[in-house]
């Protein structure tokens, strides 16, 4: 089946059927019907590698994310895929797993498959990752931080900044003994810019008391995990009156063993966790956290890939969006 018998079935010309695979957007919602339609009676299959080689365009787009089992990184990619699908560009999505050396051997395998842009989850990369964005002549989007100096582009929010005014809620609820828990010693350097805000907030606001920090370790972020750092808080630090989680994620297994444990939240202990989780308003009691617009990052990243792409050229100053964050004050906090 060639694209020209393609075209004869949906009544349309060679080259409206070539756009319509290409560039969905620019034609008709009729005639992508019926181009569409008459793809699938005939079985045609677009032979997109020399449509790419004519085009110098792989209409793909690299993406390299921690984790997929996070839902918040999920919303990011649903976010990218809405702005870009009817663009006609696919994902490529590969998982770091927090290692920035495994992000650059992502990039390099990735970028052996000519993408058209990349989104990337941080602003941190190794000198060999730096190389390779530098060197890819594509657009980069780095994403989930704020930097004055990225890669081309970057769409985030400022992880100190929300850590900082999550702190100051504490502070303002009367709580005089918090404790901050997660996993710091991976390479989630998101979660150490968290983990500064945090130091920098005690110091400033609760200048008499020790900075306590409870670190997961190899355990990885997982409820199962929050289960063990609230033991863990529970037993070695039973003067805490808060308990500061770096993710959503710790947070609910910690609020889920407290209900086990028969320990009342708010009541005995409070708990914050870190992202606006769907999770979070679902638990009972609700969860204090900071919500980060993870979908909007997505979609902002997406609308900048395909300003760059479009115009062909490198912009003169670096593009910056800063999504911002929004305190979510749940029941698991109360006025103390």
């Amino acid at each position: 089946m060639t694209l020209a018998e393609v075209a004869e079935h949906a009544g349309v010309s060679p080259q409206t059927v070539s756009r319509a695979i290409r560039q969905p957007g620019v034609v008709s919602e009729d005639t992508l019907e019926r181009v569409q339609a008459s793809i699938r009676s005939t079985g045609y299959v677009p032979n997109l590698a020399a449509s790419n080689l004519a085009s110098n365009r792989s209409r793909t787009i690299a993406v390299l994310i921690p984790a997929v089992s996070a839902s918040v990184f999920a919303e990011t990619v649903q976010g990218l895929e809405t702005v870009l699908a009817p663009h006609g560009y696919h994902l490529f999505i590969g998982t770091t797993e927090y290692s920035l050396q495994q992000e650059e051997e992502m990039l390099r395998a990735f970028l052996g498959r000519r993408p058209d842009g990349i989104v990337l989850v941080g602003t941190e990369h190794t000198p060999g990752a730096q190389t390779l964005l530098s060197a890819a002549r594509v657009p980069v989007v780095e994403s989930w931080e704020l930097t004055q100096h990225p890669v081309d582009s970057v769409v985030g929010f400022s992880n100190y900044a929300a850590m900082s005014a999550l702190v100051e809620h504490v502070h303002s609820l009367g709580y005089r003994f918090p404790v901050l828990a997660g996993q710091f010693s991976g390479g989630d350097v998101r979660a150490l810019r968290r983990r500064a805000a945090f130091e920098d907030g005690m110091r400033r606001l609760f200048p008499q008391v020790p900075v306590r920090i409870l670190d997961s370790g190899t355990a990885g972020v997982s409820m199962d995990a929050g289960r063990d750092l609230f033991r863990q808080a529970r037993t070695e630090l039973p003067q805490a009156d808060v308990i500061m989680f770096s993710s959503d994620v710790f947070a609910a297994g910690a609020l889920l063993e407290a209900l086990r444990s028969g320990i009342s939240v708010p009541t005995e202990i409070g708990i914050t966790g870190f992202g606006g989780f769907d999770v979070g308003r679902h638990l009972v009691p609700t969860l204090t956290t900071m919500l980060v617009p993870s979908r909007r990052i997505g979609e902002e990243a997406g609308r900048v890939l395909l300003e760059r792409i479009e115009s062909g050229q490198k912009p003169s100053s670096s593009t910056i969006v800063d999504v911002g964050h929004t305190l979510v004050a749940g029941e698991s906090t109360a006025q103390q």
